[in-house]
């Protein structure tokens, strides 16, 4: 997917809220004119990356795919399930109880063995809540699992070394 332009607008009525829309194929991000250019950079920069990760998940189906899964490793499918831009710490969660899966919108940019290893994980959540051997051996019946830990090891890695 290409990256869409990015369009700063400064508003003097503005006074602390960013905000982030497309229009016209074109982020545009609206901060109040008083803002230090750091703290906007910083702060444009993350919205940017919301928005087109959040662009980037539109293009997947989570439902569908989360269907295939379960049918292929034997695993029940949720009876929701959808991304979220809210999971900073987590890949993915799942509610038993209300049979509800939710994954992050950071995963939208990742390969597609990486996406399905974590919705497997959550998959297996619906038969065992904790991450006991059971579990384990569920989530381990994906042929790429120990390939998209490394993976999804190496991007924590690197983005707590990133700093703030």
């Amino acid at each position: 997917m290409s990256q869409l332009p990015v369009r700063i607008i400064r508003s003097p009525r503005r006074r602390s809220t960013l905000q982030a829309t497309v229009v016209d194929g074109t982020i545009e991000v609206r901060v109040p004119a008083g803002m230090p250019r750091e703290e906007e950079r910083r702060a444009v920069e993350t919205l940017v990356d919301r928005v087109r990760r959040r662009s980037t998940a539109e293009h997947i189906d989570l439902t569908e795919r989360a269907r295939d899964l379960a049918e292929r490793f034997s695993l029940p499918s949720p009876e929701e399930i959808r991304w979220s831009d809210r999971q900073q710490r987590r890949w993915g969660s799942c509610t038993p109880g209300t049979r509800s899966i939710r994954i992050s919108t950071r995963l939208a940019a990742t390969p597609p063995f990486v996406l399905d290893y974590v919705l497997v994980h959550e998959l297996a959540h619906l038969v065992v809540p904790g991450h006991g051997p059971r579990f384990r051996a569920l989530v381990d019946e994906y042929p790429l699992a120990e390939r998209a830990r490394g993976y999804l090891l190496a991007l924590t890695q690197s983005s707590t070394e990133a700093g703030p």
